[in-house]
């Protein structure tokens, strides 16, 4: 990943002429731009990461949103606004691409018209200390606050569950109308649970990677373990949207409403009905 040669114009950017005026004032320089600005926004990998890192603070954020919704609903009524929200999910893609940017800027460098991404440290010290705050930050943290706020939700879906029951029980059966609002709210923390469950185990193996390659200094990356423990992590991403096709009802009313033969269907279905009556 790290030592891959540059393909935009290799021979310019390693054997500049120099008796050649306008290349050294011209020529030169923007190939060096061009060839830095390639290595840090592509072959670093830069604008995979930043989507990356931008989901995952996103998850965070509805995680969190469906917490209050759920655990604390009257605060949730009077405080949270739509503003928050649009403001929650730009702030969630804006950080990513921010902080990788950063990152990337900083470390990636072009040397002899090679890429180094991600490994040109000011020190060993700074290395480490970005290492552990990554895998805290966006694995361990992510993980804690996952399982904290939706076993608070489960208590309190449970809690509500038994005094809807006892209050049906006393004033009779519960109207249509409940019954379908506790079914979508059911299917969508169901959803989320599963999503999240989901992201723990498909990204433990590249989090923990590159945790102990920052760990130990001895260490040198090896492309095949990479893009092995990668292709896991990826695994998540190209679920994801059948999970919500599968397991989220409100996504799965939509799908169903997009296809032509489920259509034809039922409107065959109501002209039937129609007819018999």
């Amino acid at each position: 990943m790290h030592n891959i040669l540059l393909l935009l114009l290799p021979s310019l950017v390693r054997h500049p002429i120099e008796d050649d005026e306008t290349f050294q004032t011209v020529l030169c320089p923007a190939v060096v731009c061009t060839a830095s600005w390639l290595c840090v926004m592509v072959l670093s990998e830069n604008l995979v990461w930043s989507g990356i890192i931008g989901s995952i603070i996103n998850l965070a954020a509805v995680t969190i949103e469906r917490y209050l919704k759920v655990v604390h609903a009257v605060w949730s009524k009077k405080k949270v606004r739509n503003w928050m929200i649009y403001s929650a999910a730009a702030f969630s893609w804006l950080s990513g691409i921010t902080y990788n940017m950063a990152v990337n800027s900083t470390t990636t460098a072009v040397i002899d018209g090679l890429c180094y991404a991600s490994v040109i440290w000011e020190s060993r010290v700074a290395e480490l200390v970005h290492g552990i705050w990554n895998f805290l930050s966006f694995y361990v943290l992510m993980v804690l606050l996952f399982s904290f706020c939706y076993w608070r939700i489960l208590a309190t879906v449970r809690n509500q569950a038994r005094v809807m029951a006892a209050h049906g029980a006393a004033t009779g059966p519960t109207t249509a109308a409940q019954t379908q609002s506790n079914k979508i709210q059911s299917s969508v923390i169901k959803t989320m649970i599963l999503v999240c469950a989901l992201f723990a185990i498909t990204w433990m193996p590249s989090n923990l990677f590159y945790f102990v390659l920052n760990i130990n200094s001895n260490l040198t990356l090896l492309e095949d373990a990479y893009y092995a423990v990668l292709f896991i992590s990826f695994l998540y991403i190209c679920a994801n949207p059948f999970i919500y096709a599968l397991k989220f009802e409100p996504v799965k009313r939509v799908l169903l409403g997009l296809m032509p033969w489920k259509k034809t269907g039922d409107e065959i279905s109501t002209n039937v009905d129609n007819t018999g009556t």
